[in-house]
């Protein structure tokens, strides 16, 4: 066995096993703990695939394996919160079937992830939104709803018809043709990467200053700063 080829199938283990982890405690209503390993989910999914390039041993395993961690970390879990957001916060009744759309947050996931797995487009960028980011959002929606309820009109995340909406737009973006800037860094010329870079900045700075307030706007700012820079790309190029 090639023991540098396995290493960055580890990380991605490590990853789904984060993400399952993060469904234990979005059961218990432990949404804070639930983000947490949701992003080292993520944070293990990053170094899965800079291992892969940084070893030459990228195949066609650590791709498969790669989607169904990330099915798990980023897709299940977040469709999982929106699921109790809407049981817990609107009393629809045990016979309700509403809280179940939230579920539709997975299966846009589903789509996007098999998608991405047959997509060539994707080497260097992304097309939609791809699902770790999606995840962030949704699972620091409750942490933002109980950190800051008393002190910051919290209403949009305890209203239904906002959580549905927010749901299916998320299904949408995640599979929509807007190309999104990778955060991929392949060499460290400033001038091919100052769109990421001055997009670091500002999200650290947010961070900084706004703490998991910042976590859905920095994802915000991430597609509005991409859709800005495809309209400036494509008219320079007309």
């Amino acid at each position: 066995m090639n023991i540098k080829a396995q290493i960055p199938n580890f990380f991605t283990i490590l990853n789904l096993f984060s993400g399952c982890v993060a469904l234990v405690f979005v059961s218990n209503a432990q949404y804070e703990l639930a983000f947490y390993f949701v992003c080292l989910g993520i944070f293990f999914d990053f170094f899965d695939g800079f291992f892969a390039r940084k070893f030459g041993v990228a195949g066609p395993l650590g791709v498969q394996l790669d989607s169904l961690a990330d099915m798990v970390t980023s897709g299940v879990v977040p469709g999982y919160v929106m699921f109790m957001l809407l049981r817990d916060y609107h009393a629809f009744g045990i016979e309700s079937y509403v809280p179940f759309l939230g579920f539709i947050i997975t299966l846009g996931a589903c789509y996007r992830l098999a998608k991405f797995n047959i997509d060539t487009r994707q080497s260097d960028s992304f097309i939609g939104l791809p699902t770790p980011a999606n995840s962030l959002f949704f699972t620091s929606l409750p942490v933002i709803a109980d950190y800051f309820h008393q002190v910051i009109d919290m209403g949009i995340f305890y209203d239904k018809w906002a959580l549905l909406i927010m749901t299916l737009l998320s299904a949408y973006i995640m599979n929509a043709e807007i190309p999104l800037f990778s955060l991929k860094v392949k060499d460290f010329s400033f001038a091919k990467y100052k769109l990421q870079v001055f997009f670091l900045i500002i999200s650290l700075l947010m961070l900084i200053f706004l703490q998991i307030l910042a976590v859905p706007l920095i994802i915000l700012l991430y597609v509005l700063l991409s859709v800005f820079n495809n309209i400036v790309n494509k008219k320079a190029t007309v």
